[in-house]
């Protein structure tokens, strides 16, 4: 197996409907603007990062500015903003016009005293961890890839590990955006408090983010070790304890043999200062590993307790390279942590059907949150993601099945990933969603940032 099959995750349907067919974009030649005057004109093949989603439009343009932004904004009648196409469903897709935040991607300060820092929307998170790190800072969580930018991966309640790790949305402390009316609209969890808190996980239906206030903390060292072969017995009696005995701590299995494959955990340097050889009943890895044992490590971050820098350890792969397509997709399901291993073994019942059209299944955990339309919104979750071979029509008759496994516990996707779950169902799990739709229609009374997405999953 090539080592990029496990950095990129593709979806040929939008989540919750049927899937579209893979097709050439279509033109859409209302409401365009001339690219002299608005914008940069972008040509990058027109599909998602992983390349098997294509999007809609072919009219994409990268403002430089924030007046920039609001001319673009104002002048059209639907438009969706898009930042590193790594969502992999149809969450950013437009069938008019589509604007990145590509051109956004400026440290714009660091606050000392405050311990915050600014940055525009588009930034990578592997773009300025170094830049924390040399002054003395760090951020709390990152998620597996850095090569996410900053208002894409709050917006859409991407997570990172940690039974005491809120997400990265948990991070921010205020935002800025244009509004659908053209308003550029400032909002601070200081000032704002409810409206706010609502708006960090905006899945971009509210406005196109411009810039984001993240708090940051005193930077560490970390160090990561890896086990092999953990029995799935030892999850029924010490779940918590096993997610617990790290800053971050992943699994990874394929649903064989009742075996946890590898155990990852990541912790800071003081806090691992003995390695021992077995961990409940997993035998200490003697090399660096890719979470697909066969796949090459050669992109993953440093293991075998080696010393780094936080940004060089919470992530499993490292920034400095670019991940390609591959041909993969990813779902992700989130449960309440008291239905932890309930929920672990309704999946591994169903691994006669899981196990053949599978890469490999990431077990982690998310300490709840306050933001309303976050899946941890007031519980700790355990996180089920798969990443799944591109056998389209089997993997989209599975996911039911995987869905209804779960139900008894309530499961909530994540919302860049392939789902199938029934607009009712996910509307229904979901407590404060009449007052998101307040805010859309406050901010965005036209709906010219409602796509097909938001019309299936919001209003469906």
């Amino acid at each position: 197996m090539k080592k990029r099959e496990f950095l990129k995750s593709a979806s040929l349907f939008a989540a919750g409907a049927a899937f579209p067919q893979l097709m050439s974009c279509n033109n859409a030649n209302e409401n365009t603007t001339s690219n002299e005057t608005m914008g940069e004109a972008i040509k990058v093949g027109r599909t998602n990062w992983a390349g098997n989603y294509t999007y809609n439009t072919d009219n994409l343009v990268a403002p430089h500015s924030v007046e920039e932004l609001q001319e673009m904004i104002k002048s059209y009648d639907k438009a969706k903003g898009l930042g590193t196409m790594h969502c992999f469903n149809g969450i950013a897709d437009s069938k008019f016009n589509q604007i990145s935040t590509a051109a956004f991607n400026k440290v714009i300060g660091l606050d000392k005293e405050k311990h915050t820092v600014t940055v525009q929307s588009g930034i990578k998170y592997g773009e300025f961890c170094e830049y924390l790190d040399e002054n003395g800072f760090a951020l709390h969580n990152l998620a597996s890839l850095p090569h996410i930018s900053v208002a894409g991966a709050c917006s859409t309640s991407t997570h990172g590990s940690g039974i005491k790790n809120g997400g990265l949305a948990t991070a921010v402390t205020a935002l800025e955006m244009v509004n659908g009316k053209g308003e550029l609209v400032k909002l601070s969890k200081e000032k704002d408090g409810d409206e706010f808190r609502m708006a960090v996980i905006g899945l971009g239906a509210l406005g196109i983010v411009t810039q984001v206030t993240l708090k940051v903390v005193p930077t560490f060292k970390m160090k990561q070790i890896v086990y092999q072969n953990m029995p799935m017995a030892a999850l029924e009696k010490d779940f918590e304890k096993i997610m617990g005995s790290g800053y971050s701590v992943s699994l990874f299995t394929d649903w064989k043999n009742k075996n946890v494959s590898e155990v990852w955990i990541k912790s800071k340097s003081e806090d691992m200062k003995e390695i021992p050889k077995e961990f409940f009943g997993a035998t200490l890895a003697t090399k660096n590993l890719h979470p697909i044992e066969s796949a090459d490590a050669i992109n993953c971050t440093d293991q075998m307790g080696e010393e780094g820098p936080w940004y060089k350890r919470m992530p499993h792969f490292k920034m400095g390279f670019t991940p390609s397509s591959g041909k993969e997709l990813q779902s992700e399901f989130f449960v309440d942590i008291k239905h932890a291993y309930e929920a672990f073994m309704a999946v591994e019942k169903l691994n006669e059907k899981v196990a053949p059209l599978l890469f490999i299944t990431e077990i982690r955990t998310i300490a709840a949150d306050d933001l309303p339309m976050s899946p941890f919104y007031k519980k700790t979750c355990l996180a089920i993601h798969f990443t799944w071979k591109q056998e389209i029509d089997a993997v989209n008759a599975l996911l039911p099945e995987v869905e209804k496994a779960l139900d008894p516990f309530s499961p909530r996707p994540h919302w860049g990933k392939v789902f199938r779950m029934e607009p009712k169902t996910l509307q229904s799990r979901i407590s404060r969603l009449d007052e998101f739709k307040a805010l859309m229609a406050k901010h965005d009374p036209d709906g010219k940032f409602r796509n097909d997405y938001i019309n299936t999953n919001l209003f469906g």
